[in-house]
């Protein structure tokens, strides 16, 4: 068995979303200075790094993420790769027999990006077709290996409108660079934030 972390680090000064709060970990009690523990304060977004997006993100009574079912985080999952050099559209997805996958991981371009140290605005996203045609093969759980499936600037957010009100979760910020596609088991348990509209995750794949 092999397990791979898809998961960003989480540090200060780390790619994030333009408009989200900057992640800050700040040790407030330090050994060294005297005190019996280190005790670190944490600020960060619920969509900071590698994080899940809950329907209540872009939908105004839509679950939250203490509301979603924890069966979708765990179980089979395919890793398909894509060459799109700007979207995802349906000529994309039509080659690819993905009726009845539950969970679907997309590796583009995008996971070479992580290696720059700004945020990217030129990232493969979801149009609101291909969205569609997702959901209507039954993708319970959509990944991609950038902060959005949404194209920047695209202040209708079709993408997300089509797959939060039909209740797919979106795993954003995933690192697939390294990880071939095919068939695994997918373990990416968000944190049990109540009444939020996202959360971060440590997401694996294991390979048997």
């Amino acid at each position: 068995m092999k397990i791979h972390d898809i998961s960003l680090p989480v540090y200060e000064k780390m790619v994030g979303w333009p408009m989200d709060p900057k992640v800050k970990l700040r040790l407030k009690s330090k050994i060294e200075s005297g005190a019996p523990c280190n005790l670190t304060k944490i600020v960060m977004s619920a969509h900071s790094g590698t994080h899940i997006d809950a329907p209540f993100h872009f939908i105004k009574k839509g679950k939250t993420v203490d509301r979603l079912p924890l069966e979708a985080f765990y179980g089979d999952a395919v890793v398909v790769e894509l060459d799109s050099k700007d979207k995802i559209n349906i000529r994309d997805l039509s080659a690819l027999k993905l009726k009845g996958k539950k969970r679907v991981l997309f590796k583009t371009r995008n996971s070479s990006l992580w290696k720059n140290k700004k945020f990217i605005k030129d990232f493969v996203y979801f149009t609101e077709k291909s969205a569609e045609h997702l959901v209507k093969c039954g993708v319970k759980l959509v990944g991609i290996d950038y902060l959005s499936v949404e194209e920047y600037g695209n202040e209708k957010h079709p993408a997300h409108s089509v797959f939060l009100s039909a209740e797919v979760i979106l795993l954003e910020g995933l690192n697939l660079l390294t990880v071939k596609p095919g068939n695994y088991t997918l373990c990416a348990f968000p944190l049990n934030l109540k009444g939020c509209d996202g959360a971060p995750v440590r997401a694996v794949l294991i390979e048997e």
